[in-house]
């Protein structure tokens, strides 16, 4: 029996996916990544927003062709989408023959086999997986990083998102079980450790009534082997002292920050349901710069939020020329139903969305080719990614840029393989991108 998995949205769906992997390998499954040859295929979803949505109902419409044109018996949806529309997708799409939700990651090899037996199954229960006894992850990363997931859900009420619909309240992981995962990721010889969550900085909050984050990076900076751990996801709310006290001592915890912040609009952010203010937003970045002067910032933006006025619109632009993000998303507010802002009457048309990410990212550019000049003529340290052909070098990353989020560095003339890290010196300066020679 072999089986296909394809996989959409972020990085956390991405851990669920190697956790049925690594569920399907066990129990004896053959993987596959040709649906040509799969006998069953799964789609893991994303519904976060209706873009999301979209690409994942044309993905599942992709992959039911090969019951035509294929060896494909059945189809099997999973993630997001079929943890909130689970049985909608069974009525509405007879090309669907089973659905697995968020928390039923478990029941996978149960789930194929009454697909397999010729039942449509509906598997959507309360989203809450345990992620702490989860099989072994069979990782679709590149050898050399990897995502580790230390917490799941969200406790935050934002008026625009869906995702504590979806995931569930937040929910943090043992830390004994993640620092056993990340000393089996050393030993497989894993160098960049990204942790994640909905919101990395609440860790530890809700299982020991305290804040534990940065407790947490202490013990797994002592094991040996992952040369950078980077921080994902960090809701402003919680960056404790001691998380930026850490950051600036030690070397192996990159000076990378993502900061989702969503806008700088007092009355949006109220509207918004947001946890911070502006007042406290500013102080916390102007913190990080005062004391890591070459942290890396990264932040999302929402445009189009119900309401929102063009003033609301240059104060974000201020804001984004007032602190020079080195890496910034603009995102299109989406209407997701079931949610506070989805109900309001004052919701803006399409284009003027459009616009004003089109006006914010072109902004973003600019300052973007900025931060990276100050990177010409320093070394920097390049995680080494895959060979550059036309360059005869290679491509990698610098400590400044998390994976598929951010720029590359390409460097010429070297030979290195892939999770090598080498040093590089810096010749030019792109938009997002740089470009070095190695060091002499």
């Amino acid at each position: 029996m072999k089986v296909g998995m394809i996989t959409l949205g972020c990085a956390k769906n991405t851990v669920d996916t190697e956790i049925m992997l690594g569920e399907l390998r066990a129990k004896g499954y053959e993987l596959t990544n040709d649906p040509a040859r799969a006998h069953l295929l799964i789609i893991n979803t994303c519904g976060f927003i209706q873009a999301a949505k979209e690409e994942s109902i044309a993905s599942i419409l992709e992959m039911a062709e090969w019951k035509e044109k294929g060896v494909c018996r059945g189809i099997l949806v999973s993630g997001c989408l079929t943890q909130r529309y689970g049985q909608q997708i069974l009525e509405e799409m007879p090309e669907v023959d089973g659905v697995l939700g968020t928390g039923t990651l478990g029941q996978i090899d149960e789930v194929i086999k009454r697909v397999l037996a010729g039942e449509r199954v509906l598997a959507v229960a309360d989203p809450a997986y345990d992620y702490d006894t989860a099989p072994k992850r069979l990782r679709v990363t590149p050898k050399y990083s990897a995502y580790v997931k230390i917490a799941e859900g969200c406790d935050h009420r934002c008026s625009y998102c869906a995702i504590p619909l979806i995931r569930g309240a937040y929910r943090s992981r043992d830390r004994n079980s993640i620092i056993r995962e990340v000393q089996d990721l050393s030993r497989e010889g894993v160098q960049e450790i990204n942790l994640i969550a909905q919101d990395v900085t609440r860790y530890g909050l809700d299982r020991y009534g305290r804040l534990g984050l940065a407790s947490l990076l202490q013990d797994l900076l002592q094991i040996e082997g992952p040369a950078w751990f980077r921080l994902l996801y960090a809701y402003p709310t919680h960056f404790s002292p001691d998380l930026i006290d850490l950051m600036r001592k030690e070397s192996r915890f990159v000076e990378y920050i993502d900061l989702p912040l969503q806008h700088i609009s007092p009355r949006l952010l109220r509207e918004m349901r947001r946890p911070d203010d502006p007042a406290q937003i500013r102080r916390l970045l102007t913190s990080l710069r005062d004391n890591i002067p070459d942290l890396t910032l990264r932040t999302t933006f929402i445009v189009g939020f119900p309401g929102e006025t063009e003033a609301d619109v240059e104060l974000l632009a201020n804001f984004m020329r007032e602190f020079c993000f080195d890496h910034v998303g603009v995102f299109t507010y989406s209407q997701e139903e079931g949610t506070e802002a989805a109900r309001r009457t004052d919701q803006i048309p399409d284009d003027v969305k459009e616009e004003r990410r089109d006006y914010l990212m072109s902004l973003q550019r600019s300052i973007s080719r900025t931060r990276n000049q100050r990177f010409v003529g320093r070394s920097i340290e390049v995680l080494v990614e895959k060979e550059w052909p036309q360059g005869q070098g290679i491509i990698g990353r610098g400590r400044k840029d998390a994976p598929d989020v951010d720029g590359l560095v390409y460097v010429r003339k070297v030979n290195a393989q892939p999770g090598q890290i080498i040093v590089v010196d810096i010749v030019s300066a792109l938009e997002y991108d740089l470009v070095g020679v190695p060091q002499v």
